[in-house]
């Protein structure tokens, strides 16, 4: 895995990417069965972000804050900002309609 933005954040980086492709790796698997209806994705939704709140929450605030500080320590606020407001973030497209024709 890669160094994180500070040295003094990378043990936390490590941590946290540990936990997250953990984590994920059990999203994945069960996912593609939990999608046969949108009440069933949403229970499977909820169950697994509470799940990841209650395994890495904590490792992911920890490893933000270290980020966030060394974002200022580097000065690069100003930086951010500018991509931000260049290349701003989108919502996703809407999901397909469900295909109600049975075929």
């Amino acid at each position: 895995m890669s160094q994180s933005l500070s040295e003094e954040c990378t043990p936390l980086k490590r941590d946290y990417d540990s936990c997250f492709n953990a984590w994920f790796e059990g999203y994945l698997e069960p996912a593609v069965s939990a999608s046969a209806n949108a009440e069933q994705r949403t229970k499977f939704a909820q169950q697994k972000a509470a799940e990841f709140e209650s395994s890495c929450g904590k490792i992911w605030q920890e490893y933000r804050q270290c980020i966030q500080k060394a974002v200022k320590d580097k000065d690069l606020g100003a930086l951010l900002d500018q991509a931000r407001s260049e290349n701003p973030l989108k919502d996703p497209p809407p999901p397909p309609p469900a295909n109600s024709s049975g075929s």
